[in-house]
């Protein structure tokens, strides 16, 4: 295992982030107690230092469970959680379901934020959260509360590090912005969705991340099990049968991944994370598990890389349509225009390759 540094921080964290989602039975699928704590341990075993979870993962048991294995070395680990969604009980399935709860129990505003930091404490038998994210934007308060209520967390030695996932480039530029002019905490990773199946994050999330200096921690790398292809071996899944992850076009992309990894004799998945952490940007991909052996496979790609040419043909079969302005900016004319016919002769990461 090698260490990052998580944007612009000095806290130095594992290459590989363990999502720990499936840790409990709560939701009826996942590790029970024996089980997490023994994935828990064979990422520690690897190096592993970074663990994410979240408020309202298993309805808290994940949080529960993190907080028993982490009590005799807490400082050896970084945890990520979140707030945001609700956690308060019965659970987020009755909420879902339709019941309700307390009305200030959701949301990015400063009431939730304390309320659900205090729960978080609670569950992790600690006094002190390394990094909070704000979960999901929620369209209704307002930017600057967020960004001084986190300062207030900080300030006050509760949170050590901010980050933000699920929300819109502009909402992260904005608020990243208000904090540096202020001086207050500022964001070091943004949390999204990112996959060879899933890259619409590069039309403007992962170009902001780079220019704010933040480190991109990608969710569901794997597309939720289907690019280590064993959809198309007709093993089953959490996923539905409609899933965009198990379309013609993600399909054909698994099938590519499959290909250069019978060449390199790794399995499949091992290549899709790969593909995530040689981008050209800070990328720490969150590997979820419910069985060590998933975890161990995951853990492959430490010592692993790919070729450059395997690197660009994935690239190439996955590539998507960058919209405007993303694919406006890499036309032959807009480039010979702006660059004076100089481009190739410019060394620069930001330019549109």
């Amino acid at each position: 295992m090698k260490y990052v540094t998580l944007g612009r921080s000095g806290l130095k964290v594992s290459e590989l982030c363990f999502g720990a989602m499936g840790l409990g039975q709560d939701w009826n699928w996942g590790a029970d107690r024996q089980t997490s704590f023994e994935l828990l341990e064979t990422f520690a075993n690897a190096g592993g230092n970074f663990i994410d979870t979240a408020n309202l993962y298993t309805d808290g048991t994940s949080e529960k469970l993190i907080g028993e294995f982490i009590q005799s070395h807490r400082d050896s680990f970084v945890i990520a959680t979140k707030y945001t969604l609700a956690d308060t009980r019965p659970g987020i399935k009755a909420v879902l379901d339709g019941q309700k709860g307390n009305v200030n129990g959701t949301g990015n505003n400063r009431k939730n934020l304390l309320r659900s930091l205090t729960e978080s404490f609670k569950r992790l038998k600690t006094d002190y959260i390394d990094i909070l994210y704000l979960h999901i934007w929620d369209h209704l308060t307002p930017i600057d509360e967020v960004m001084r209520a986190f300062d207030d967390v900080v300030s006050r030695g509760l949170v050590h590090y901010i980050a933000i996932s699920d929300t819109p480039a502009w909402v992260v530029s904005r608020a990243q912005t208000i904090a540096e002019l202020r001086g207050w905490a500022q964001f070091v990773a943004l949390q999204v969705e990112y996959s060879l199946q899933q890259r619409t994050p590069e039309r403007e999330l992962i170009p902001m991340a780079q220019e704010l200096g933040l480190t991109v921690t990608a969710w569901a790398p794997l597309a939720g099990g289907a690019l280590t292809g064993k959809y198309l071996k007709g093993e089953k899944g959490r996923l539905p049968e409609n899933s965009k992850r198990l379309s013609a076009q993600a399909e054909a992309i698994t099938r590519e991944v499959i290909g250069i990894a019978d060449r390199y004799k790794v399995p499949p998945g091992v290549v899709a994370l790969r593909w995530t952490m040689q981008q050209p940007f800070k990328s720490i991909p969150i590997v979820g598990a419910t069985k060590v052996s998933q975890l161990k496979e995951n853990l492959m790609a430490l010592d692993f890389k790919l070729e450059p040419e395997d690197f660009q043909h994935l690239n190439v079969v996955s590539a998507i349509d960058l919209g405007f302005p993303g694919a406006f900016y890499r036309e032959e004319g807009v480039r010979q225009s702006v660059y004076g016919g100089y481009f190739d002769k410019i060394d620069h990461p930001n330019l549109p390759k």
